[in-house]
């Protein structure tokens, strides 16, 4: 049985895209009688069959060392296009929680969607989406993998453009996209570059090419900046950050699947990518860098947020800073306890406010208020979210941030000055966000809320569960510490980072009348941050006007110069012809007698160009 598990393990992510396929009969209109619905069924089904799978894959190969599959798919000569697909417990339990956190968004979708007329599309998208980050998990292929993102970011310009009907998703989806771009491009460099000095691009071939590697600073130095490029763009970190607030236009289910696991696929190939950027200095710093400069800024922007999903996703690129900071510093395990925690946290936080939107019909957080009385289940689901995000004992994100920060009491400060910072603007701004839609009077918009159906009340009460049970799951795992070897003074500084966090978030004034502040200095604090530092308006000031400067000075060059030099050959040419024309006699004598004294002129000119009259007598 084992066996054939293995053996077929490489179908995994086929189970989606199975069910993806089977939705395009209903999804471009081919049968209309019977609904949507079948798609969404047998999309579902494929993905339980996908998650049931992934659960018994997992559950034989906990024990076990990692095993490479081989898949051959084209051979000819010298020619060998083969992928390598690695099964172990970090790959499968990987497969497991994208299945699983999957199946728990479809069915959430059966209710968040139920009245779009456009569902089997939408579920047919799901499946792509599920398919490619399954194959990105199990992936052991360079090559592979990189092909598995451009699939991603496909996705994600499809699921962010889904309401294509309106003008701002449709700018929403087109900065999604070109932003990802950029990093791809950048990867793509590195794949390349990859597989002309390694010569393979498995991963297990990395490692060991890496290890015996001879690279010049400069070399070593842009790949691995060049390696970085993909994953930021995904995790959506600073510089390339812009698109992840903006992709909140989409559907609800989507932005939960999009700020738990495809944020997190981005950073999984990040941790892959360990040993080949331990080969730059350079590469780790800014990894470090850019880590820290995007935790801390992006949980100052989504404090200042008024939207309720642009606020937890700022917060997503907070920790996926976090998580790139773990990687920065040869944190690996850190980062994956972190990737865990979060996913799990974070897609209960996007249920929860999506039940909050469809029952309110609205994301501003100054037009709620009062629900916690009305909308108990969605109110637990958010409670125990944002404690699951925060350093909150006994739950996950506690203890990977504890052996984080006790791993470097003494050897770097600073990293957990970061966390505490972090995880205290984290707890301040939730609270924030409980007291506007949760807490306080009901608005006018919130006073007939009714608490959403079954199909969006149970996959939030199966992810509360879990988020509750997350500890037990990491102690049956062996990833708990003994009691006795805890750092209480880090572990107290933690939890006392998230109690003044929620003490201040508590107390801080919030009106709801004006959701700008009346006094300048602070109402400029607050247009900063909101507007996430202007960062937009600099990129247009500088590399948008540079671009549109550079494309001037093409379209000037290109009219003025190329074609006007084109134009001067045709005008000489046409004037040639013009003039000539009055020298016809229609006489062929005086054409041959042209012909002979233009020859002879030209024989006489290159025979003395090549010194051939020198040797004449005369």
């Amino acid at each position: 049985m084992e066996q054939f598990l293995f053996s077929t393990s490489w179908f995994v992510p086929f189970y989606s895209l199975s069910g993806a396929i089977l939705t395009l009969p209903w999804g471009i209109g081919i049968i209309r009688r019977t609904g949507p619905r079948p798609a969404a069924y047998f999309n579902l089904l494929t993905t339980v069959l996908a998650f049931v799978h992934s659960l018994f894959l997992f559950k034989s190969i906990w024990d076990r060392e990692p095993v490479n599959l081989l898949i051959n798919w084209f051979k000819a000569a010298d020619l060998d296009l083969s992928f390598s697909l690695e099964l172990s417990p970090v790959s499968i339990g990987a497969t497991v929680l994208i299945t699983g956190l999957s199946l728990l968004a479809q069915v959430y979708s059966l209710g968040y969607m139920e009245k779009d007329w456009s569902l089997a599309r939408f579920f047919g998208l799901l499946g792509f989406f599920e398919a490619a980050l399954s194959g990105l998990a199990i992936s052991d292929s360079l090559f592979l993998s990189y092909a598995l993102l451009e699939v991603l970011t496909l996705s994600t310009y499809l699921l962010v453009g889904f309401w294509y009907a309106q003008p701002l998703v449709v700018t929403a989806a087109r900065d999604a996209f070109w932003t990802k771009r950029v990093g791809d491009l950048l990867l793509l460099m590195a794949v390349v570059t990859l597989s002309t000095l390694a010569g393979s691009l498995n991963f297990s071939d990395l490692y060991e090419w890496a290890q015996t590697a001879n690279l010049s600073p400069m070399t070593s130095t842009l790949l691995g900046l060049a390696l970085i490029a993909g994953p930021a763009g995904k995790c959506a970190q600073f510089p390339l950050h812009l698109w992840l607030d903006e992709a909140m236009e989409g559907p609800n289910p989507a932005s939960v699947m999009r700020n738990s696991l495809v944020v997190a696929g981005g950073a999984y190939l990040l941790y892959r990518f360990q040993p080949l950027l331990a080969l730059s200095p350079v590469a780790l710093n800014a990894l470090v860098v850019m880590g820290t400069v995007t935790a801390i800024g992006a949980t100052l922007v989504s404090i200042a947020q008024i939207d309720i999903k642009r606020s937890l996703s700022h917060s997503t690129s907070a920790y996926m800073g976090l998580v790139f900071l773990a990687v920065g510093l040869q944190q690996g395990g850190v980062a994956l306890m972190l990737l865990l925690s979060h996913a799990i946290a974070k897609a209960l936080l996007f249920m929860s406010s999506g039940s909050v939107i469809l029952t309110t019909q609205s994301q501003d957080l100054t037009e709620m208020g009062g629900l916690w009385s009305r909308m108990p289940a969605t109110t637990t689901a958010f409670v125990v979210g944002s404690a699951g995000m925060v350093t909150v004992l006994p739950l996950g994100s506690f203890w990977a941030m504890l052996a984080w920060a006790d791993g470097f009491v003494n050897i770097s400060p600073w990293v957990i000055g970061v966390l505490l910072l972090v995880n205290g603007l984290t707890a301040l701004n939730l609270t924030r966000v409980f007291r506007l839609v949760f807490w306080g009077k009901p608005q006018q918009k919130t006073r007939r809320t009714p608490e959403v159906a079954w199909q969006m009340a149970l996959p939030m009460v199966i992810l509360t569960v879990l988020t509750l049970l997350l500890p037990l799951m990491l102690q049956q795992w062996y990833l708990l510490p003994d009691w006795e070897s805890i750092n209480w003074y880090v572990a107290l500084a933690l939890f006392g980072s998230t109690f003044v966090g929620v003490g201040v978030g508590c107390t801080v004034h919030l009106h709801k009348a004006w959701s700008r502040s009346r006094i300048l200095a602070w109402r400029f604090l607050q247009d900063l941050l909101g507007y996430d530092f202007y960062i937009d308006r600099v990129y247009y000031v500088t590399v948008v006007s540079a671009v549109a400067l550079l494309s001037k000075i093409s379209a000037w060059s290109d009219r003025y110069l190329v074609d006007g030099l084109v134009n001067l050959v045709g005008f000489a040419t046409i004037f040639g012809g013009q003039t000539l024309k009055y020298s016809i006699s229609g006489q062929s004598q005086g054409y041959m007698l042209t012909i002979l004294a233009v020859v002879s002129v030209l024989g006489f000119f290159i025979s003395w160009s090549l010194g051939l009259l020198d040797k004449l007598p005369f």
